[in-house]
């Protein structure tokens, strides 16, 4: 739930996300259990992140934002992997996998939304079953300069 005030009366139900990375692993013992956080500087999702013209995620790690409040349980995160973009190095690629095991897991798409596979530009290539039935259109996809493997799902 996002709200913009205590005052607010106009709460918004929706995914926000926040990207940090993070500094120091605390444990809160509490004798009878412990709660593990986590102290993270936070890009300012103001100005840190954006999404490029391939619907590819990135964030600027210089601008940090929300310093008043740096933790977050450990609970409430999911890893996701930043790659620096070769283009402008300043900001850095958000990719996510799912995770190791499929079997028996319940809302398995929130894992699998920025994974590569299941990314828009990704999803618009043409799926090609074998050399020979390959139309002009999807033989552009392929490199000339080197032999390929074929991996299959």
């Amino acid at each position: 739930m996002q709200i913009a005030s205590s005052k607010d009366k106009n709460t918004i139900f929706g995914e926000l996300c926040f990207y940090e990375v993070i500094n120091e692993i605390w444990d809160l013992d509490y004798n009878m259990f412990t709660i593990p956080i986590f102290k993270c500087d936070w890009v300012d999702n103001k100005n840190g992140i954006k999404v490029d013209e391939l619907g590819f995620t990135l964030v600027d790690f210089s601008k940090i934002g929300h310093k008043s409040d740096p933790f977050i349980l450990a609970s409430q995160a999911k890893q996701v992997f930043y790659v620096e973009d070769q283009l402008d190095p300043k900001w850095s690629i958000v990719l996510s996998i799912p995770p190791k095991d499929f079997n028996n897991i319940e809302g398995l798409d929130d894992f699998t939304d920025n994974c590569m596979e299941h990314h828009p530009f990704i999803n618009s290539m043409p799926e090609v079953e074998s050399f020979d039935a390959m139309d002009e259109s999807e033989a552009m996809y392929m490199r000339k300069d080197c032999e390929g493997i074929w991996i299959k799902k």
